[in-house]
């Protein structure tokens, strides 16, 4: 286990900031997970979890600990005719992952390519894109319980899996549970999602297959978002709200051309890209940090912003699209 003191955490979050925190601490194994858990020291420090960095905001230094996994590897642990079970480690590259999978055969994760993070990420926060989630495919997710160090495997219902949510991001959970490794069920016969987004239209004429499919999401996300390795940026900041069909009705009136998707008999969902656009927010700056001219729903460091830059810009943005369409934008990004 590795522990660093007045570390920078330049390298562990996308937007880029320079940020340190006193103590750095990263854990290979489960052992020294529960090392670290027995530690009495550790506790008496304010403590966060992070991933690769990819959906966290840091406002300034972090006065504590930070910590991080760094278990890898990927073992087949059961197979059938039609699927196999994937253990995943916490710390392993996401996309990395997506990109086994498909050498291998195995679907169900393909739309999500090219998404920035770690496995353990992945779990938490239910990530998603062009028609699919984690969820759909996360048979179990091994974790540890902070508060008595004891290990529990949650089942899939067990993770509470909704749009961008899970039990883990509960306000009444969050940062309680250190996730060591993931269980995937993948399929050996994979049902392709091909309408969302331009999937379809960007494979054309050519061979659907895993391969093709994972190449196409790749090339729509890097022509719609920015490189975090060379513009600092968290990607989608804000969560699509959802709405009463009654709310979404009165508006419809005024914007006929409001796009949306529906949640129940009750609910919609309404982008929250096409919110902002219709903002006029595309191009609005704050210090340093800027609306993303080609993606509104990002929100990017030109260089030289500060967290706070970043967090003045996105309550911007909440205000105006709450003063103009009477919708409360909620951030997916963590701000610590």
């Amino acid at each position: 286990m590795q522990i660093k003191q007045n570390y920078s955490l330049l390298k562990h979050n996308t937007f880029g900031l320079d940020v340190k925190t006193k103590y750095f601490a990263e854990y290979a194994n489960e052992a020294d997970l529960q090392k670290l858990l027995r530690d009495e020291y550790f506790f008496s420090q304010p403590f966060w979890h992070i991933g690769q960095g990819s959906n966290l905001l840091f406002l300034g230094d972090f006065d504590g600990v930070i910590v991080h996994s760094a278990i890898q590897g990927i073992e087949k642990i059961k197979e059938t005719a039609g699927f196999v079970w994937l253990k995943a480690g916490a710390g392993t590259d996401w996309d990395s992952f997506v990109a086994h999978c498909v050498q291998n055969g195995w679907g169900g994760l393909e739309n999500l390519s090219l998404i920035p993070g770690e496995v353990g990420s992945s779990a938490v926060q239910n990530i998603g894109a062009y028609g699919a989630e984690a969820a759909g495919c996360i048979e179990e997710v091994h974790a540890y319980f902070l508060e008595t160090g004891e290990k529990k495997i949650f089942s899939n219902p067990e993770c509470e899996y909704a749009y961008r949510d899970s039990f883990f991001k509960k306000q009444e959970n969050r940062g309680k549970y250190y996730i060591t490794h993931v269980v995937y069920k993948l399929s050996k016969k994979p049902e392709y999602k091909l309408d969302y987004g331009n999937i379809r239209e960007q494979i054309g004429a050519g061979t659907v297959n895993l391969e093709t499919v994972r190449q196409a999401v790749i090339a729509i996300r890097k022509s719609k978002l920015p490189d975090p390795k060379k513009t600092g940026n968290a990607g989608s900041f804000f969560v699509n709200p959802c709405i009463g069909m009654e709310h979404y009705e009165s508006l419809k009136k005024r914007y006929p051309g409001m796009p949306h998707y529906p949640v129940n008999e009750k609910t919609v969902k309404i982008p929250a890209a096409w919110l902002i656009e219709h903002s006029g927010l595309k191009g609005k700056t704050a210090g340093g940090a800027s609306v993303y001219e080609k993606q509104p729903l990002v929100i990017i460091n030109q260089g030289n912003a500060s967290g706070r830059d970043i967090a003045d810009l996105a309550a911007e943005i909440c205000k105006t699209i709450k003063e103009k369409f009477f919708i409360d934008l909620q951030p997916e990004v963590n701000y610590i």
